[in-house]
């Protein structure tokens, strides 16, 4: 299998995965601003992102000559290791709740405002609990002696100017979820349980791929990044197909129900729902294949999508147009102790024995 050992190869890692999950958002989000129903632009969009991972298992997992301590993908599908995929297949199951709550915090509160949040919420529980797993490591061992066309068309097509309440009333018109008459304390509780669900994967995969809890039996490897993330991808694949399908007959937030047929027969924007599954699917990849090489505290500084997202808010969506010079100010400084804090987290990472 291809293992990412330099520390080049992850940062360019990183740097791509950056870019895919702080764009696929904004792809959704375009969606669901034209009026297609979010359930049927997840349903596709949760069909791209298993087939992501099925093509990185079955490509990066396969290349090489297969060892006993470094197996393959299909050598290790047959291993009994099934403590560890159930800590991948866990991690799966809080990505898929975050992901598909912060589909209808964006409506609410912003494409930029959903991610800085929820990422913030995710770096800080993610690294105290690696932090915790650390300790516990350390104590065992002293113990044991050392073991965009479209996109701007779609824009363009707005008479209203951004930030104008011309412009919101036209938009509520269009939109699938109507937001004028919900708080947003709505959207901000969305956002916060979703930051809560995206801090537990990356521990859990830390788990899997690491065996903290020692949970496999003697000799069996440790699960590779590939068969950890093939079945943290399928517990995401099952658990929001199971959702997005009730989802159609028992709508959320007063949306209009729907039906399989109507669902298979919309295929409005269903070209960029396909394209934002990819995006997140190999973006989730590239994020644990870089944490092989720079340790998974390091790989969370993708956590720093919120600065991609909301450059594509600001461009795309007319977030914060026509806001004061206070709230610019805001921003800035918002986003600049963002880059500040993801940057200290990534050298306290590198500088630990």
């Amino acid at each position: 299998m291809f293992l990412v050992e330099s520390k080049g190869g992850a940062i360019a890692c990183m740097l791509l995965a950056l870019f895919f999950l702080g764009t696929w958002p904004a792809l959704l989000t375009l969606l669901e601003r034209r009026g297609r129903l979010p359930q049927h632009t997840y349903l596709d969009y949760t069909i791209t992102n298993f087939l992501a991972a099925v093509i990185i298992a079955f490509t990066f997992g396969e290349i090489g000559h297969s060892t006993v301590e470094k197996p393959n993908f299909i050598t290790q599908l047959a291993q009994e290791n099934w403590p560890s995929v159930l800590f991948a297949m866990a991690g799966g199951v809080v990505l898929s709740l975050g992901n598909l709550t912060t589909q209808y915090a964006w409506a609410f509160v912003g494409l930029s405002v959903t991610e800085v949040i929820s990422a913030s919420i995710t770096v800080i529980i993610v690294n105290v609990e690696l932090d915790l797993y650390r300790m516990k490591e350390v104590a065992a061992s002293k113990k044991t002696d050392g073991e965009t066309e479209d996109l701007e068309k779609a824009i363009g097509d707005n008479k209203a100017k951004f930030g104008t309440a011309d412009y919101l009333i036209e938009l509520e018109k269009k939109r699938a979820v109507k937001v004028a008459e919900k708080g947003t304390c709505i959207g901000l509780a969305l956002t916060v349980i979703a930051g809560v669900c995206f801090s537990q994967f990356s521990p859990l995969f830390n788990l899997a791929t690491n065996d903290q809890g020692h949970t496999l039996k003697a000799g069996v490897p440790h699960l590779s990044v590939y068969i950890g993330f093939f079945y943290f991808s399928i517990s995401c694949f099952v658990l929001a197909i199971i959702l997005n399908v009730s989802f159609l007959y028992r709508p959320v937030l007063n949306l209009p129900k729907s039906s399989m047929k109507a669902y298979l027969s919309d295929w409005k924007g269903r070209g960029w729902a396909f394209l934002a599954g990819f995006l997140c699917g190999f973006g989730n990849g590239l994020q644990f294949m870089g944490g092989q090489a720079a340790g998974y505290a390091a790989a969370d500084a993708v956590q720093a999508l919120p600065l991609v997202s909301t450059i594509w808010g600001v461009v795309l969506f007319g977030e914060y147009r026509r806001s004061s010079r206070r709230t610019y100010m805001l921003l800035v400084g918002m986003l600049a102790m963002f880059i500040v804090a993801v940057g200290v987290l990534m050298a306290s990472a590198g500088q630990r024995k």
